[in-house]
């Protein structure tokens, strides 16, 4: 019974960090230019294939727009579905200390948003984590149930969207000149101040991916429950469904994006590209079972290990880069520079894991919430 959850639990440290590094692949976009949300959208006023530098920052999109979050929402479903067998297997209440472990994951979330990046992810999947967790306790069939309210709501309201667009409302990053500024020019301090003064409308995400998260969310609760994770036949043959009928519909979903005129931008982001998520988490288990020798697994394995710290560091990287109290390559650099330095950060935190856990057994987020959450566990108890 040990060797199939050691390699169970092998291949979800292995997604998480190939889930982590792949955010990066998104939010290096926002980062480069200044803040400026637009360089995530395509530009209505031209094709995409205008230039190289606009081919390469599609084709890129393409991949890891919407992509990656969605996988790393599924990840973090899968994670609480563990919590909940082991407070079963325990005897524990649930979600009781759980709750608790979400808060701090929401002030570290907040910490996040107000001193690295405002378009943090943490404050979102804790509210998420929070809700799902009572879900999950009252069982399959409410959860599937919950899928199909959150899952159509969300798929209703960005067709909604999309009626609208086609109707002559355009939905873009906005005029970006304040905040380009700030981020090129201003200082650390400033930048705080404005993410804590601009609060509510930088949170704006959190409400347009609110449904999708409990959804995805209880994706990874189910996909554990089914043993999708197993290294048993039953496991490679749910993987293999998701590989193959998360490409085969995901990918044509999200050739959407290259129609011109930006239309479908939105919808592919926060509907089509989950569905390519699933694709992409049979397709890296598929290459997990077959190539089982490569090193990479284990550089990925160690950077899924300590995700949280991963996380924060590769978005405090970026804005060391690109902000201007850094190096101030924010707006100066093009796609392929863009891509390189993506790749060497992504090279740098696998290494950066690798060497660390030689050392230590959790990373430093990891290890810095652990000790909060033991103090918690002492005043509950």
């Amino acid at each position: 019974m040990s060797t199939p959850r050691q390699h169970r639990i092998r291949l979800l440290d292995i997604l998480r960090g190939f889930a982590i590094l792949g955010t990066l692949g998104t939010n290096i976009w926002i980062f480069s230019h200044s803040g400026d949300l637009n360089a995530m959208l395509t530009d209505p006023n031209q094709v995409w294939w205008s230039s190289w530098d606009s081919i390469l920052s599609t084709i890129v999109l393409f991949l890891v727009n919407g992509k990656f979050l969605g996988l790393l929402a599924i990840m973090f479903g899968v994670g609480l579905e563990l919590k909940y067998q082991q407070s079963v297997r325990k005897g524990n209440p649930w979600p009781g200390m759980y709750i608790w472990i979400s808060i701090i994951l929401m002030i570290e979330g907040f910490l996040h948003f107000m001193l690295v990046m405002e378009y943090d992810i943490l404050m979102s999947y804790a509210l998420t984590a929070i809700i799902v967790a009572f879900i999950v306790r009252a069982g399959e069939k409410p959860i599937k149930k919950a899928m199909i309210i959150f899952g159509s709501f969300h798929v209703l309201a960005f067709l909604g969207i999309l009626f609208l667009q086609f109707n002559g409302m355009q939905f873009t990053g906005g005029d970006a000149t304040e905040v380009t500024a700030l981020y090129q020019h201003g200082t650390w301090v400033e930048q705080i101040l404005y993410r804590l003064s601009h609060f509510v409308k930088l949170r704006f995400e959190l409400i347009l991916a609110f449904s999708s998260n409990i959804f995805l969310f209880l994706t990874g609760v189910l996909l554990m429950r089914k043993g999708a994770f197993a290294s048993d036949e039953q496991g490679s043959k749910i993987r293999s469904k998701m590989l193959w009928s998360g490409l085969l519909v995901g990918i044509p979903l999200n050739l959407l994006l290259f129609i011109p005129g930006g239309y479908f931008d939105i919808i592919v982001r926060y509907v089509c590209a989950p569905v390519m998520s699933l694709g992409y988490l049979g397709l890296f288990a598929r290459l997990v079972d077959k190539r089982t020798t490569w090193r990479l697994w284990k550089w990925l394995e160690k950077t899924g290990k300590m995700s949280l710290s991963c996380y924060v560091l590769q978005n405090v990287m970026c804005s060391i880069i690109f902000y201007g109290w850094g190096m101030g390559l924010g707006g100066k650099v093009d796609s392929i520079t863009i891509i390189g330095i993506w790749m060497m950060i992504m090279f740098f935190l696998m290494v950066f894991s690798s060497v660390w856990l030689r050392f230590f057994t959790l990373g430093p987020m990891e290890k810095a919430r652990k000790a909060v959450t033991g103090i918690v566990v002492k005043e509950q108890s």
